[in-house]
């Protein structure tokens, strides 16, 4: 029974840093794709602020383009339905911005 503790505890120590060698593993992500960044312009920097605190900006630059109107149809719901927490002036430069960028 001795020698049995012997070689298990043997095996263990020398097998134990084998197979945490074994498991430690070094990857590389590819960088990030531009299609997600938003289009430089006036009002850009409160547009991220305002549309990262919920979601990706890829949600942002896949949506269909529009005008104004269309815009602040969307703003108001990711206000009204979702609760994001952006002011009336945000709101305002959020569409201008949007409708600019990404409108018809």
């Amino acid at each position: 029974m001795h020698a049995r503790r012997v070689a298990v505890t043997v095996t263990l120590l020398l097998g134990l840093p084998l197979l945490a060698a074994a498991q430690t593993k070094s990857i590389t992500l590819p960088p990030d794709h531009v299609f997600s960044d938003l289009a430089p312009g006036p009002g850009v920097e409160t547009t991220q602020r305002a549309c990262r605190s919920c979601h990706s900006t890829d949600y942002v630059v896949t949506q269909p383009r529009g005008d104004a109107r269309q815009w602040e149809g969307v703003v108001a719901k990711m206000m009204s339905v979702y609760g994001a927490n952006i002011t009336a002036d945000d709101a305002k430069t959020i569409v201008q911005y949007l409708s600019r960028q990404y409108g018809k």
